[in-house]
């Protein structure tokens, strides 16, 4: 198995498990996520239905992190000429994905289409990681 591989299948983190935990009600309204490999390209599709992803959606590359943000606002009227109701759903939402070292902010790219979000980032080569060097010592 490859590198890139070992790190794809054992990058879980304990918050994994955390939000894992509160996804059973809120998992309708929290950003779920598939996460795939395309060669040496890391997939990330992720659900935003009913989304512009121009004005509720940023997605970022900082510390090795992909975040993915997002905010929802839905409001839903019936009005009857005996009655009226009204309900909304609104929120902020936030997924974190960890990426392997060497991964560059630049080549990272995003789409959207159908209500589904889907960020590239390709994974660098494997001769583009740099051995250990000895750093000289100077004397003062």
């Amino acid at each position: 198995m490859s590198d890139l591989m070992k790190w794809f299948e054992s990058r879980r983190s304990p918050m994994d498990v955390i939000e894992r935990l509160f996804e059973g009600d809120m998992g309708s309204s929290a950003i779920r996520v598939e996460e795939m490999m395309d060669g040496n390209t890391l997939v990330v599709r992720a659900e935003l239905p009913g989304i512009d992803p121009e004005k509720d959606v940023d997605v970022t590359v900082a510390d090795g992190v992909l975040s993915i943000k997002a905010e929802r606002e839905e409001k839903k009227e019936h009005k009857d000429k005996d009655s009226y109701r009204s309900e909304f759903r609104y929120g902020s939402f936030v997924r974190r994905i960890p990426l392997p070292n060497g991964v560059q902010q630049s080549d990272v790219t995003a789409s959207y289409k159908d209500g589904l979000l889907e960020v590239r980032a390709p994974m660098p080569d494997q001769g583009q990681e740099t051995a250990a060097s000895k750093i000289p010592i100077s004397r003062g």
